[in-house]
């Protein structure tokens, strides 16, 4: 059974609202082409391989060559982190991208072998605070 038809009530907030009297733009010029995130990304949420962390380091050695196989988001990443590491975070803030976006291109890229990344080290990994502790007073007694 479908729903009645909706007919807009001027004194209830909870009526369908009046016809816009002109169409409203949110956007304008400047705004630039408006492209879906999940459209740079074919629709994908999550990277092929392991999550990158915010913090993991990423670096690229491929040479500027105009004849790679990637869209201009994958560029801009390219050209970013050529020959610098720049972490996730940082990434995501210079190509003014969403960060799930930009986690799913740097897996494209892995997977093309175009970057390296150096992920953190787990904290389950980094010594025992105690151990450092030790550590400095020795020093501080030498």
């Amino acid at each position: 059974m479908p729903y009645p038809q909706r007919h807009h009530l001027p004194e209830s907030p909870f009526g369908f609202p009046a016809p816009a009297e002109q169409h409203t733009r949110w956007y304008d010029g400047a705004a630039g082409p408006m492209v879906r995130p999940y459209a740079l990304t074919k629709g994908r949420t999550r990277p092929t391989g392991r999550e990158f962390d915010l913090i993991a380091l990423v670096v690229s050695d491929v040479p500027d060559s105009p004849e790679l196989p990637i869209g201009p988001e994958h560029g801009a990443i390219l050209d970013l982190c050529r020959d610098n590491a720049l972490s996730v975070a940082e990434i995501a803030a210079e190509t003014d991208l969403p960060l799930g976006v930009v986690r799913v291109l740097l897996g494209d890229l892995l997977d093309a072998e175009f970057i390296r990344v150096s992920r953190p080290v787990p904290p389950a990994m980094l010594p025992d605070e105690h151990i450092l502790r030790e550590v400095i007073n020795g020093l501080r007694a030498l």
